[in-house]
């Protein structure tokens, strides 16, 4: 095979790759939900202060976690889910089997799965809301494969209603229309 063929084989196999990339249905993009966590949540709520937003989600999960996997495909992935949560909340997520040290906001530090035990999650997915000083929230265990309804989740912290009615309640009522 003279050197121009062979030239023109690697650009077919790589042009080949990068469509099947581009158009493939597997391509995770949920990773672009979770900004880059070193580990401090205080850091975290420091950040939402900073910039204006209600707080700190943070997702426990794990790798092997089929309905982790699911809200990541279905619902973690979408641009619009991204960008609501982005707006309102820092997102960073922490694995229940991970060994990663972890401080917390009360500023002690434990790996990852001895982290999310102290903190007593005992299922995944479970999303923790905490305020910009580090007080927790709502808590939501389970996935929500709806988009819609889990940016419903977060309107329903961001706005105060947990405080005062169920999340199922709160999926009942009208939603309010953006400006």
């Amino acid at each position: 095979m003279t050197l121009a063929l062979r030239r023109l084989a690697l650009f077919a196999l790589f042009a080949a790759l990068a469509g099947a990339r581009a158009f493939g249905q597997d391509v995770d993009r949920s990773e672009d939900f979770f900004r880059l966590f070193l580990g401090d949540l205080r850091a975290e709520a420091e950040e939402a202060r900073t910039s204006g937003r209600k707080g700190v989600v943070v997702m426990y999960h794990f790798e092997a976690c089929p309905y982790c996997a699911r809200m990541r495909r279905e619902v973690l992935s979408r641009q619009d889910v991204q960008d609501w949560y982005r707006r309102e909340f820092v997102a960073v997520a922490i694995d229940t089997r991970g060994s990663q040290p972890i401080t917390g906001f009360d500023g002690r530090a434990l790996p990852e799965n001895d982290y999310a035990r102290a903190v007593s999650v005992h299922r995944t997915p479970t999303f923790d809301f905490y305020d910009v000083d580090g007080k927790p929230l709502y808590r939501h265990s389970g996935g929500i494969y709806n988009p819609a309804e889990f940016i419903r989740l977060g309107q329903f912290v961001a706005d105060g209603a947990y405080r005062a009615q169920s999340f199922t309640d709160y999926l009942r009522t009208p939603q309010k229309k953006e400006r």
